[in-house]
């Protein structure tokens, strides 16, 4: 865990970089500097690193759409997870026993077939749903899952 929290450091300090230098990159390029030093000409070298931007904008947008996507994963998980919690607690809406209520994790590929407690049912289930690190988890999922969809918009 304290690795992964390092390698998200990492990612962070890059995109914060990596937002500056484009930043910085983008007010070179414009016409406004280009009317202050009438001197200035477009280089060669300038043409690549603005191309080179370019393309890398557009590789980490990739990877960040990839990320997205795999972020909804365990946001969907938990989301039915929680109506199947919130089916257990209500008495209206639930119209079996609690004994036959069940969540399969291993139908979502999160898991293997074999795994051996890949389903939660009845009081499993109920003590799960009660923890506050359900919840917990829940919303960080949420968060993560915007995260990164703000991060693919932002590219």
């Amino acid at each position: 865990v304290q690795i992964l929290q390092y390698i998200i450091y990492g990612i962070a300090s890059f995109f914060f970089l990596y937002g500056i230098i484009l930043l910085a990159e983008g007010f070179y390029t414009t016409s406004a500097v280009k009317e202050m030093h009438s001197e200035f000409k477009t280089t060669m070298c300038g043409r690549c690193i603005s191309a080179m931007f370019v393309f890398l904008t557009y590789i980490l947008g990739l990877a960040w759409l990839g990320i997205f996507g795999f972020s909804a994963v365990p946001v969907f998980l938990f989301y039915n997870m929680w109506t199947t919690c919130s089916a257990m607690k209500s008495p209206v809406a639930n119209l079996t026993s609690i004994d036959n209520i069940c969540v399969d994790v291993r139908q979502y590929g999160v898991i293997p077939w074999n795994a051996d407690p890949g389903k939660a049912c009845g009081q499993t289930l109920a003590d799960i749903c009660n923890t506050n690190e359900f919840y917990l988890s829940y919303h960080l999922y949420i968060v993560a899952c915007a995260g990164a969809g703000a991060t693919v918009i932002a590219l």
